[in-house]
């Protein structure tokens, strides 16, 4: 009996991280020359960040350093997604950016048939908002995430659980 090999695909990040990415955007808007006096603020939970300053100028300036901070601490910046730029109270703006957090669906099932198509060997199932890859050879197996590595996603991928 031939024994099974398997990973899986995962989109998702650290949260922790993002707390303290978002912790050192505050600090840096603090000590900016530029920035000190615009009254922004950042809120985040675990499905979003809300930047609320006071013109879409300084909003700019915000996101690029939030951008900065998260690819330094290894966070994927395909985990944003950037809202509409709102109107709030005066001449405040406020932008909401979503954190995208497992596979959708769709995106599943062309990744699974993507596989498939070019690795014959190779068995894909969808579980949730992951994907099971599984196959006989270990060697097949790390083809497939060089393969999914080179693929451009507009999801952040990692691969767990490799046995």
């Amino acid at each position: 009996m031939a024994s099974s090999c398997s990973f899986d695909v995962v989109s998702d990040f650290d949260y922790q991280e993002m707390v303290n990415t978002v912790d050192q955007v505050r600090r840096e808007i603090k000590g900016r020359y530029d920035l000190k006096d615009t009254n922004t603020v950042l809120d985040l939970n675990p499905t979003e960040i809300v930047i609320t300053t006071n013109s879409e100028f300084t909003l700019d300036a915000v996101t690029t350093i939030l951008q900065m901070k998260a690819a330094k601490r290894q966070l994927s910046l395909k985990i944003f997604e950037y809202g509409k730029i709102e109107s709030v109270s005066g001449s405040r703006v406020r932008q909401e950016i979503t954190l995208r957090k497992g596979i959708e669906a769709e995106l599943a099932k062309k990744i699974s048939k993507q596989i498939r198509d070019v690795f014959k060997k190779i068995q894909v199932s969808i579980q949730g908002d992951a994907l099971r890859v599984s196959g006989k050879s270990r060697d097949d197996l790390q083809e497939v995430i060089q393969f999914l590595k080179q693929e451009d996603c507009p999801v952040a991928l990692q691969f767990e659980n490799y046995r």
